[in-house]
């Protein structure tokens, strides 16, 4: 059980964040569909699971405390050019790379908050992923062209994230190949 408030209200935090990556990528990845970018759609779609992965991981590292909380948790809105969306994603996974994570890390290390340490640094490490591979969509549809791809795959475990490949092993939390979820057009 969470046992400092300071790390219950950053899991509820990140919980919130990531709850709306999830939709907000859904949503964007419509449009890129609609657009013709029908690569940058399948992205989108996996990367919403994979922060459908954190936000399950930053629920169950609450230890199903009780209670009604005001959640606060950035996110990015509108719903813009698929370029434009791009944008948005690369910004919102850099603001948790850069400055969130790391954050909510070191005083969840303070307190003693194990599973919150998990939690924050298996997200940490797939939003690194993430935010390149934004930044490698939009320099593509900047230039008038889907990104290549076949398939990713993504850790059910801690959301790492493979393009076109599949570990024998996830390399943040060690599962094997048999805990990635494929996802292909």
């Amino acid at each position: 059980m969470v046992k400092n408030d300071m790390t219950a209200q950053n899991l509820r935090s990140a919980y919130a964040g990531e709850s709306m990556a999830y939709q907000r990528y859904k949503v964007w990845g419509q449009k890129a569909d609609e657009e013709g970018f029908e690569n940058v759609a399948l992205l989108f779609d996996a990367i919403a699971y994979a922060e459908e992965v954190h936000a399950g991981n930053h629920f169950a590292a609450h230890d199903n405390v009780e209670g009604d909380f005001l959640v606060a948790g950035g996110g990015e809105f509108g719903l813009g050019t698929t370029s434009e969306n791009l944008v948005g994603a690369i910004e919102g996974e850099e603001g948790e790379v850069e400055q969130m994570y790391p954050t909510y890390s070191i005083v969840a290390k303070e307190q003693g908050e194990s599973d919150a340490v998990r939690s924050f640094h298996y997200a940490l490490e797939a939003e690194q992923i993430h935010a390149k591979l934004f930044r490698n969509a939009k320099e593509h549809v900047d230039n008038g062209e889907d990104i290549e791809l076949e398939y990713v795959t993504i850790c059910e475990v801690c959301g790492h994230t493979v393009v076109d490949g599949l570990p024998d092993k996830c390399p943040v939390c060690g599962e094997p190949s048999s805990a990635f979820r494929k996802f292909t057009k």
